[in-house]
């Protein structure tokens, strides 16, 4: 329980690090982007700093969701709040979807309107401002996916990606008034509607990924494959498979003969591990104990994102085998 109380507060306080960054740089952009599409006379770096700004309150429910759900076990939450992680996604991938909508709604109102009012040639500002925010965002974008891989949290893929669907944001607000500045205004309200299309992209896959962690999705066939080779070499469980490749099955050895059952749960970014094996009929209780404790601590210690393994052992009469 300690343990599982230090990684949480670890994971918390790198989490937060990020965060704060993350805010500050967000803060500092949008101020900047807003400024520059308002005096440069740009609807695309105006559309792009409205998606930064976004930016900062969503990264406001990251520290929220990630304190929340590393937060211990509890009576009424005996699994613990890994989930509401999840659910920190989920309110994520929304705001971004919603914001990836107004952004096409405003480049739509800008192209159907352009008939009655001429578009505005943007300035040198706002192309300026997008190279920054491209090159920025790109950066912010490789050190959030960073700690969002090796603590595997959602919620801080969702704001990597936030900061990546930024910087594309920010190329096509690039395309649309370097077009705009050669002649072709309408590229400034079109680079809009492509800044949409990528928003929303990346809000399904964020949500996608947050409801496959809520549904308890199993893990990949190739992370089972792994436990169950881990499993099968563990002692006790080991020795009667050499028997069986030596053909000395008919030794008098009581052990684990195989691997019945192996399935996993995905549960927010923890893994839940359901083992059953079948056993010896004369195994003692205490011997069917420790192979079971055994199998317990080594798919824990090896496999650091599980947070629980239960393994069963079943008498190897009761099943019927080939």
């Amino acid at each position: 329980m300690l343990e599982e109380n230090r990684r949480g507060h670890d994971r918390e306080k790198v989490a937060t690090r990020v965060s704060v960054l993350s805010i500050l740089v967000n803060v500092v952009l949008s101020v900047g982007k807003l400024a520059a599409g308002l005096l440069g006379h740009s609807v695309a770096m105006v559309s792009d700093a409205v998606h930064s700004a976004s930016d900062v309150f969503a990264t406001f429910i990251v520290i929220i969701g990630i304190r929340v759900s590393s937060k211990q076990s509890d009576e009424e939450h005996q699994y613990g709040h890994e989930r509401l992680e999840c659910v920190a996604s989920i309110i994520l991938a929304t705001i971004l979807a919603l914001t990836g909508l107004a952004i096409g709604s405003a480049g739509v109102e800008q192209i159907l309107n352009s008939g009655e009012s001429p578009l505005a040639m943007p300035t040198l500002l706002p192309l300026a401002a997008a190279v920054v925010s491209i090159v920025t965002k790109e950066l912010m974008y490789w050190y959030t996916r960073h700690y969002a891989l090796s603590l595997h949290s959602d919620a801080l893929m969702a704001d990597a990606w936030h900061h990546r669907s930024d910087a594309l944001s920010s190329v096509g607000s690039l395309i649309g008034i370097a077009g705009a500045r050669m002649g072709f205004p309408l590229l400034d309200p079109l680079a809009s509607l492509v800044i949409c299309v990528l928003i929303l992209k990346a809000a399904y896959d964020i949500f996608k990924g947050a409801i496959d962690k809520m549904v308890d999705r199993s893990c990949t066939p190739e992370l089972e494959a792994e436990m169950k080779d881990l499993i099968e070499r563990v002692p006790g469980v080991e020795v009667i498979r050499a028997c069986k490749n030596l053909k000395f099955i008919d030794v008098a050895f009581t052990g684990v003969d195989h691997v019945d059952l192996l399935r996993t749960r995905l549960f927010g970014n923890r893994i839940y591990v359901d083992v059953e094996i079948s056993a010896d009929d004369n195994l003692t209780l205490l011997a069917s104990h420790r192979i079971a404790e055994q199998i317990h601590r080594e798919i824990e210690i090896h496999f650091p994102d599980v947070k629980h393994c239960m393994v069963h052992m079943n008498p190897l009469s009761e099943w019927k085998h080939h």
